[in-house]
């Protein structure tokens, strides 16, 4: 790529600073270009996860991609003295992250961005210390944390009520009060497990008519060339569908159905296979949904489909979240009226690039097009080795 640093204060901006901002980082470097990310490195993991979380992806798919191979999770352990332990406590994935910004510590500003707008030859980015910058290209690694799913169903219980697991709350919070949780994945069963470990009086309400378990066919693993036929290093999706999810470029060129259809059977609700033992004293109702749910005084009351009703002080939503492209705050309406989008999600091609020239998505805005390994940590070594090689073989007309 012929740089033109003149036009612009950088090549490229990646807008977010978690595992998928932080890797693009190290690849774009690695390529000479000048590369700006912004953002609080780790942020959502470090402020929006429950202390005590343990990983869902295995030790081998929870590395962050760097060009060399050089920075991953076995590299930082040997460096800091860190004990290995599988699964991965989130704590240790944490300072990893941390560790591995500071490898690209030239490359960071820590301050958010509040507006991104185009121009003809370039972005502009506006800073929430009021300051601006501009870059040739973009890339938006912000992560999922403004795409939680709220469900209507809760919207009259108060906010002090209800809470999503994506927001960070205490467990001290909740330490002696009772508490159902919403959900059948591995986000609503671990917060269950933890809350029951914290004191609180927990309880799991479920649509699903009984919990799934990740692992549970372990011998599947265990079968030599077999299960390298079966199942991808990344261990996303079940037996077949894992091989190919590992091929993103593949699953991209299938119909947008047929695409669907294999992200939901890979990602569909289900807990790590050592969850079971630490839920075994909280009460979990399966093939129920809740139709309604209001405030009696200082009480949550819930009604659920079968006409019964439950009496908690507290609500946390295990519901996922639903990418939608226009609840990023620093995306005007304007730019994302230009967008090409599918459902909310960005419509992308080869290098992860949107329909407006420059501006790039990679991470779970990715998923839709690319498949639901771009969901994981796993993915960051795809997506920056495409997108950096992409930038790289294609100069904008500036």
């Amino acid at each position: 790529m012929k740089r033109q640093r003149h036009s612009a204060d950088f090549d490229v901006a990646v807008v977010g600073a978690g595992p998928y901002g932080l890797s693009a980082a190290a690849y774009l470097q690695a390529t000479g270009l000048s590369v700006r990310v912004f953002g609080e490195p780790m942020a959502f993991w470090a402020n929006m996860m429950p202390e005590g979380m343990l990983l869902r992806s295995p030790r081998v798919a929870s590395s962050i991609a760097d060009p060399r191979s050089a920075l991953t999770l076995e590299a930082y352990e040997s460096a800091t003295g860190t004990a290995p332990s599988a699964p991965v406590r989130l704590s240790t994935f944490v300072q990893y992250g941390h560790w591995f910004q500071h490898q690209l510590a030239s490359s960071i500003d820590r301050t958010c961005v509040t507006r991104l707008t185009h121009g003809k030859m370039r972005f502009t980015l506006t800073l929430k210390d009021g300051s601006s910058v501009t870059s040739l290209r973009v890339v938006v690694a912000a992560g999922v944390s403004a795409f939680r799913r709220m469900p209507a169903t809760f919207a009259r219980l108060a906010p002090m009520q209800i809470s999503h697991c994506y927001e960070g709350r205490k467990f001290a919070d909740l330490s002696s009060k009772r508490v159902a949780v919403i959900g059948a994945g591995q986000s609503a069963l671990e917060w269950a497990a933890l809350l029951h470990e914290a004191g609180a009086d927990v309880q799991v309400i479920a649509r699903i008519p009984t919990l799934r378990w990740i692992g549970t066919h372990a011998w599947l693993h265990h079968l030599g060339p077999i299960s390298s036929m079966l199942y991808s290093k990344h261990d996303v999706g079940p037996a077949g569908i894992s091989r190919l999810v590992a091929y993103p470029n593949l699953v991209s060129r299938l119909p947008l159905n047929l695409r669907d259809k294999i992200r939901t059977r890979a990602v569909r609700p289900a807990g790590s296979s050592w969850l079971p033992p630490r839920l075994t004293a909280v009460k979990i109702t399966t093939g129920r949904a809740v139709e309604h749910a209001d405030c009696i005084r200082d009480e949550v009351r819930l009604r659920l489909d079968d006409g019964t009703e439950r009496r908690v002080d507290h609500v946390i939503l295990g519901t996922g979240y639903q990418v939608d492209l226009s609840r990023y705050d620093f995306l005007p309406p304007t730019l994302i009226a230009q967008l090409k989008q599918l459902d909310g999600s960005p419509k992308l091609t080869a290098g992860f690039c949107s329909s407006i020239p420059g501006l790039h998505f990679i991470g779970a805005t990715a998923a839709r097009s690319f498949g639901p390994l771009l969901y994981f940590v796993a993915g960051t070594e795809f997506a920056s080795r495409e997108l950096s090689s992409h930038i790289q073989r294609h100069a904008l007309n500036v």
